[in-house]
C-alpha cells in the first residue's frame, strides 16, 4: 500500500493511463493509414509504424527530463528555452535552412533525412514564460497589473509574429487560444481576455479583405463555408474525409480493414487526417473512446492545476490544458466539419516526431507540478 501511495503521490495515474493508451492507439492508427500504401509501392509497410514508436520512445525519454528538474527552476531557464525558440523559428524563414511543405515554411531539415518544427516548442516556450512573468508579480498576492500583462504578451507577441510569417494558420489560432486562457485565469482584469478576444476577431477579418493571407488558406476557408469551392484541393479533401468518417458507422470496419484508407482517398491521413482513420475502422464507439481518453486528459490538467502550490505552476497547467483543448478541438473539427482546414496534427494520435516531443514535454511538466504540488 505504501509503494502503491508512494506512486500516486509521484505520478497522476488517470494521466498516465490516458495518455499510454491514446499513444498505443495512435501507432496502430498510424500503421493502418500507412500500411497498405507502403506495400504498394514496394517499399517497407511499417517505416511509419517503426518511426511513430521512434518519436514516441523519444517524447517519452523528454518527457521524463521534464518531471525530473523541479518545475520552479524553471523560471532561471525561461530565458534561454524562450530565446532558443526565436532562433528556431527565425531559422525556418531562411532558405538556407527552412523548408516549405503544403505553403508553410515551418521545418528545418536535419541529417538523414529528419526535419524539425520550431513552431511546436514555441508552445511550451510562449506558456512557461507568460506563467513566469504573470505569476513573479502576484507572489504578494496581487492581480497582474497591466503592465504585467503587457509584458506577458510581449513575450508571445515576437514568436506568434515570426509563426504568421511562415504562415502557420492553425499553430497561431491554438497559441492565441492559450495566451488568452493565461491571462483569464491569472487574475488579470477582465477587460484583457475581453480586449484580446475582439482584437482577434477583427484581426481574422481585416487579414482576410486585405489579403494577408496566402491563396491556398483563403481556399481552406472558403471550402469549409463551400465544399465545392475549391473540388479539386482542400474541398475534396474536406468531402473525403466527412464520407471517410461516415461509412465507418457505429462499430467500424474494424482495424486495417477500412476501404477509403486503404485506398488512400484522404489525403494527409496519417498526419493531420488520422481521426478519418478512427472513423472509418473504430467507428463512433472507437471515437467516442479516444474522445472520453482526451476528456481525461484535461481533466486531470485543471486538477493538477487547482491543487498546485503556487500560481507558476497553476497557470503553466492551465496553458497546457488550453493547448491540448484548442487543438484537439481544432483538428477533429476539421475532419468533421465544424472548422475550417487548418493542418494541425491531433495529439498524441498524429504522425510526426516535433509535435509528439512537444506533446510528451508537456505532460511531463504536468505531471512535474503534480508531484510537487
Amino acid at each position: 500500500m505504501k509503494n502503491i501511495r508512494l506512486l500516486r503521490d509521484r505520478f497522476d495515474l488517470p494521466l498516465l493511463l490516458a495518455t499510454s493508451l491514446l499513444l498505443g492507439i495512435g501507432v496502430l492508427l498510424v500503421y493502418a493509414a500507412t500500411r497498405d500504401w507502403y506495400a504498394s509501392a514496394g517499399e517497407d509497410p511499417e517505416f511509419y509504424l517503426k518511426r511513430q514508436i521512434l518519436n514516441i520512445i523519444i517524447g517519452l525519454l523528454l518527457a521524463a527530463g521534464a518531471i525530473s528538474i523541479d518545475y520552479r527552476l524553471l523560471r532561471a531557464y525561461t530565458p534561454i528555452l524562450w530565446g532558443l525558440s526565436v532562433l528556431g523559428l527565425v531559422a525556418v524563414l531562411i532558405p538556407a535552412f527552412g523548408d516549405s511543405i503544403n505553403g508553410a515554411r515551418a521545418w528545418i531539415a536535419l541529417p538523414g533525412g529528419l526535419q524539425i518544427q520550431p513552431a511546436e516548442f514555441a508552445k511550451i516556450a510562449i506558456i512557461v514564460g507568460m506563467s513566469m512573468i504573470l505569476a513573479e508579480k502576484r507572489e504578494g498576492s496581487q492581480d497582474p497589473t497591466s503592465l504585467d500583462v503587457l509584458q506577458s504578451l510581449a513575450v508571445a507577441a515576437i514568436p506568434l509574429l515570426l509563426i504568421i510569417a511562415q504562415p502557420d494558420l492553425g499553430t497561431t489560432v491554438i497559441i492565441s487560444a492559450a495566451v488568452v486562457t493565461i491571462i483569464a485565469a491569472s487574475g488579470a482584469q477582465s477587460r484583457w481576455p475581453l480586449g484580446l478576444l475582439s482584437l482577434s476577431a477583427v484581426g481574422a477579418f481585416a487579414a482576410i479583405k486585405i489579403g494577408v493571407l496566402d491563396e491556398y488558406q483563403l481556399k481552406r476557408l472558403q471550402s469549409f463555408v463551400d465544399p465545392t469551392a475549391d473540388p479539386q484541393s482542400s474541398g475534396y479533401q474536406l468531402r473525403q474525409a466527412r464520407i471517410t468518417i461516415g461509412s465507418g458507422g457505429f462499430f467500424g470496419k474494424g482495424l486495417f480493414n477500412g476501404p477509403q484508407t486503404n485506398g488512400r482517398f484522404v489525403p494527409e491521413q496519417h498526419t493531420d487526417f488520422i481521426f478519418t482513420v478512427a472513423g472509418e475502422e473504430l467507428g463512433f464507439l472507437g471515437c467516442i473512446f479516444i474522445l472520453v481518453l482526451y476528456s481525461i486528459v484535461l481533466w486531470r490538467a485543471l486538477v493538477i492545476a487547482r491543487r498546485s502550490n503556487d500560481i507558476f505552476g497553476r497557470l503553466v497547467c492551465i496553458g497546457v490544458m488550453a493547448w491540448f483543448g484548442f487543438q484537439i478541438f481544432e483538428n477533429i473539427g476539421m475532419a468533421v466539419g465544424l472548422a475550417p482546414m487548418t493542418g494541425v496534427p491531433l495529439p498524441f494520435l498524429s504522425y510526426g516526431g516535433s509535435s509528439m516531443f512537444a506533446t510528451l514535454i508537456a505532460v511531463g511538466l504536468l505531471l512535474n507540478v503534480h508531484s510537487r504540488r
